[in-house]
């Protein structure tokens, strides 16, 4: 299909997603984490149509200038929109999808060229924000205006960090000589912490669950999640299906929680009793997907 083009953004689970949404010619599907629009290329190139929404605006304004020719076609509309405004954007275009996507992870670009601080490795302001235009906080505002108990609190509850106690501890402490506003001092700052209780021990990313509850809470996702999940049941067609990939423990309990309450209420059925997870292969090929969870529910 024209308009088509390859990007460096691999698609997470992309054939069980697209064997389970169960494309249709012409049939309409959201993707409510467009991206860079891997997922939604493929729906597209079987025929189906997207609804595309991105609550980042750079992202949005990527997808309206590669996918040019899908949008001139009526493959594909894009919307600068949270997916917990799913049920409001599907009403604005009269859409009754047949399926909807979550993808929870974040894409090539928005982590290695965004510039916003959601990498670790990346030397950059905290910022996480996905959409500072209407967002305030940032994760450099956290780190430097929470109280010790406060901070402690943040990283347990969103990033489940063991260390969470001792980490919060070291911020406080280096924050009394100077403001912390770049990703790699924190990141180093945690590595230290981290050194210190496993006796030195080489240890695979430390920073990984910080960052991860420092970007929850700044961009409110486990509430958006829930909003969102709750729309997309709302808007589908009977007999459609709503797939979520999720990449940590948090989100992933989240949407298996909803969904068995969803069964327990008759309001549809579980696809599968358990996840499904990237392949060996897929994951060699693509390391970001090694903590991918697919769980897809089908409503009455």
């Amino acid at each position: 299909m024209t308009g088509i083009k390859k990007t460096e953004h691999v698609p997470i689970l992309l054939n069980e997603v697209l064997e389970n949404l169960k494309i249709t010619k012409n049939g309409w599907y959201i993707d409510g984490t467009f991206g860079l629009g891997g997922h939604s290329r493929e729906i597209i190139k079987k025929e189906g149509r997207v609804l595309g929404l991105d609550q980042d605006k750079e992202t949005i304004n990527k997808g309206t200038v590669e996918y040019r020719g899908e949008i001139k076609s009526g493959a594909l509309i894009l919307e600068k929109a949270s997916f917990s405004t799913l049920k409001t954007v599907a009403a604005k275009h009269n859409i009754i999808p047949k399926g909807i996507l979550l993808d929870l992870g974040f894409s090539s670009w928005q982590l290695d060229q965004s510039g916003r601080g959601f990498s670790f490795s990346k030397n950059e302001i905290m910022d996480m924000r996905m959409d500072p235009e209407n967002q305030g906080v940032r994760a450099c505002d956290l780190v430097n205006g929470l109280y010790e108990n406060e901070l402690f609190k943040l990283i347990s509850t969103y990033g489940e960090d063991p260390l969470a106690k001792q980490i919060a501890s070291k911020i406080v402490a280096k924050r009394k000589t100077h403001r912390i506003e770049i990703t790699t001092e924190l990141a180093t700052l945690i590595e230290d912490v981290y050194k210190h209780y496993y006796h030195n021990k080489s240890l695979k990313n430390p920073a990984t669950k910080t960052f991860q509850a420092l970007r929850i809470v700044v961009n409110d996702e486990i509430n958006s999640l829930i909003q969102g999940m709750q729309s997309a049941l709302e808007v589908l067609e009977n007999k459609g299906k709503l797939a979520i990939i999720t990449f940590h423990g948090l989100e992933d309990r989240t949407v298996k929680k909803t969904f068995a309450a969803w069964e327990k209420d008759g309001r549809g059925n579980l696809v599968y009793k358990k996840p499904i997870y990237p392949s060996d292969e897929e994951i060699s090929q693509n390391l970001r997907s090694h903590s991918a969870k697919l769980r897809i529910f089908n409503k009455n």
